[in-house]
């Protein structure tokens, strides 16, 4: 019997080393039409992978064996059997024995290996989907150059992103400030926030661009309120899931994320911060022509990047 440690290994493992087959295996296709669109953590993330891989054993493991296996406890089994909409664990297990037996001998085809071996193309393939909703999101750009267009005008301009956001918000941030004069990055909450969003109003900031990727943080609804209540507008970047989030801002733009993996993955969200900082580079091209060139100079002077 492995360990936990290694079960969480094994629950994260998604490439068997097998050739992949053409057509996704049944069962595998069942499970994740099961799970997906629950919006799951991602510890419960791991033990819906562990049922994928591994659905001819795991239908017929008791709780307390297969929170062994994934290695987590009892406890977040019976949340994740209600999380995906059965109301314990035992009406859980029994769907997934009657998914399992189709693997047996006049079931259908597909072995544990052969479902393990399609989870990064599953995972390529729904951010392909969600980068094609994107693209005809994009089919009326007016909003994302509206909106660039007040982001350039906003100086200070403040980019929030707390938690598993940080990541993003740093990257617009980073890219922002080769085009615009003043770009300030709140990646902590609490009260560091507040004073810097006050801060931002105080020195006559008009927007912050907020990201808020699942799960949403209270601390992130807390600041865009705070950001509001200081007079400051707010653009924020979020998931199709809305929420509390979208609520409160002035704009929101969102977008499909991948969610076929233990951890989130980003690829629309991404290429939207991109559309965005283009528009903000539009909006004023002698300021961006000018802070470009003026960047280039010092990245030259002082050999920022290796030559090719």
């Amino acid at each position: 019997m492995p360990s936990p440690q290694q079960a969480r290994a094994q629950a994260s493992a998604i490439t068997s080393g097998k050739t992949v087959p053409e057509a996704e295996a049944a069962p595998a296709s069942q499970l994740r039409e099961l799970f997906d669109g629950h919006g799951l953590s991602p510890g419960q993330r791991q033990i819906a992978q562990y049922l994928i891989e591994h659905i001819t054993e795991a239908a017929f493991l008791s709780i307390t064996d297969l929170a062994e296996r994934v290695g987590v406890s009892q406890p977040s089994v019976t949340r994740f059997a209600s999380a995906v909409g059965f109301s314990g664990y035992p009406a859980l297990r029994e769907r997934l024995q009657s998914i399992a037996l189709a693997t047996l001998p006049g079931g259908a085809p597909g072995s544990a290996e052969e479902m393990r071996s399609n989870e990064l193309q599953a995972a390529v393939d729904a951010e392909i989907a969600n980068l094609e909703n994107l693209r005809r999101d994009f089919a009326d750009p007016d909003r994302v150059i509206r909106v660039g267009r007040e982001l350039s005008r906003s100086t200070p301009l403040t980019v929030l992103g707390l938690r598993i956001s940080v990541s993003l918000a740093e990257y617009f941030a980073y890219a922002a400030r080769r085009i615009h004069p003043d770009v300030r990055l709140v990646t902590r909450g609490g009260s560091v926030a507040y004073d810097a969003l006050l801060q931002s109003r105080e020195a006559g900031g008009t927007w912050i661009l907020a990201f808020g990727m699942p799960r949403h943080a209270q601390e992130t609804l807390t600041a865009i309120r705070v950001a509001r209540g200081a007079g400051l507008r707010v653009a924020l970047v979020t998931d199709l899931a809305l929420g509390a989030l979208a609520d409160e801002a002035d704009v929101t733009f969102a977008t499909g994320t991948g969610s076929r993996l233990v951890f989130d993955s980003y690829a629309a969200p991404g290429v939207l911060s991109a559309a965005l900082l283009q528009a903000m580079t539009d909006a004023d091209p002698e300021r961006t022509r000018a802070r470009l060139e003026e960047y280039e100079q010092v990245a030259e002077q002082h050999q920022f990047f290796l030559r090719d």
